[in-house]
């Protein structure tokens, strides 16, 4: 079968780099056999992370050529290992897990064997192929309101926006309404944050250094106001914006001095629910903050209880993910540079079939 995979002749062992751009290309690969309690997904579409950017620049690790890139995917059940699998899931849509080894804790992965799909020598699968084997608890039966480039957007920024949302920054899921503050908009988790927190009856506010991106979140998403992170004195404007209110959740892809900036507009007691660093890999906590009993956490991904959660959420308030360019197998490596520039606002997906165009 065929699979996308970092090209063989890629030195994975050069000095990281975002300059660094290893090549890819389409190989073929042996097609797996379902085990008996795994069924086989022909796969219709798949969606880019910036972890797939980050393989190409040897910044993520475990990077291994010749293992199908991507963790987002979707497509159609045509075969199982056994005759009840069969009949209970052949013909129907999937969405594939992104991950293997977090089954259910709430705290952090149940083992040590957790690993997210695609690209690197911990987990050697990938949704970047014709088919893949999974078994019960890696794949959920895909909302039918949704199309395949929908559902393929789905899966790894969807959890995360879920775990950092919900799980970690304890917005209830129904009332009452809180405040909401998500950083960095326009990329897959701060869309997905922003979507579920809105369809959960919550006050959404949003940051970005694009004007475009902050009217595209309030004209598509539904939320409140945004602020640009450039202006000097945003923490000051959310603040304003809110009338007297505090902010209680901030969900943040950003890290840096997130901490110390919402003090000025976060209640006593407020949660900060950090899953990323694009602004810088540590996170300020100073002594106001613990006066404040600000409440700082990590989070990352997601256990596949809160996958199942989430894709429940969907169907029931018929949500639907933000696809901001669709590309054909063929132009792939346009949708890399898409990623890699940030041209986005919503999900980059790849499908199998023959035109790419702009959503």
């Amino acid at each position: 079968m065929k699979a996308i995979v970092i090209s063989n002749s890629a030195d994975v062992k050069t000095k990281p780099s975002p300059g660094l751009w290893h090549p890819i290309e389409t190989i073929d690969i042996e097609k797996p056999v379902p085990k008996s309690n795994e069924v086989l997904v022909k796969i219709s579409a798949v969606a880019l992370n910036h972890r797939d950017v980050f393989s190409r620049q040897s910044l993520y690790p475990g990077v291994l050529p010749g293992v199908p890139l991507f963790a987002d995917g979707m497509g159609t059940v045509t075969d199982a290992g056994s005759d009840s699998l069969r009949k209970q899931w052949v013909g129907k849509r999937v969405i594939v897990a992104p991950s293997r080894g977090w089954v259910s804790d709430r705290r952090a992965p149940d083992t040590s064997h957790f690993a997210i799909l695609g690209g690197t020598k911990m987990l050697p699968v990938g949704t970047g192929c014709e088919y893949v084997a999974c078994t019960n608890e890696e794949f959920v039966e895909c909302p039918a309101h949704l199309s395949d480039s929908e559902a393929a957007a789905l899966p790894l920024a969807g959890l995360t926006a879920w775990r950092a949302t919900f799980t970690k920054g304890e917005l209830p899921l129904n009332g009452p309404a809180k405040n909401v503050l998500i950083t960095g908009i326009g990329g897959g988790v701060a869309v997905f944050a922003a979507i579920f927190a809105v369809h959960a009856g919550h006050s959404v506010y949003v940051t970005s250094s694009s004007k475009e991106k902050i009217d595209g979140a309030i004209e598509r998403l539904g939320v409140k106001g945004g602020f640009n992170y450039k202006d000097k004195d945003w923490p000051d404007q959310v603040k304003k914006a809110l009338g007297g209110a505090l902010m209680d959740v901030v969900v943040d892809g950003a890290g840096a001095d997130i901490a110390t900036k919402a003090i000025k507009f976060c209640r006593p007691g407020a949660i900060i629910s950090c899953y990323g660093m694009t602004a810088g890999p540590q996170i300020a906590y100073t002594m106001r903050s613990v006066l404040s009993h600000m409440d700082v956490r990590g989070s990352t991904m997601g256990s596949f209880a809160e996958f199942k959660d989430m894709v429940k959420f969907v169907d029931s308030h018929k949500v639907k993910p933000l696809v901001s360019h669709q590309f054909s197998l063929d132009d792939v490596e346009k949708a890399f540079l898409v990623m890699r520039d940030s041209q986005q606002f919503g999900k980059i997906v790849v499908t199998m079939t023959q035109s790419s165009s702009r959503l």
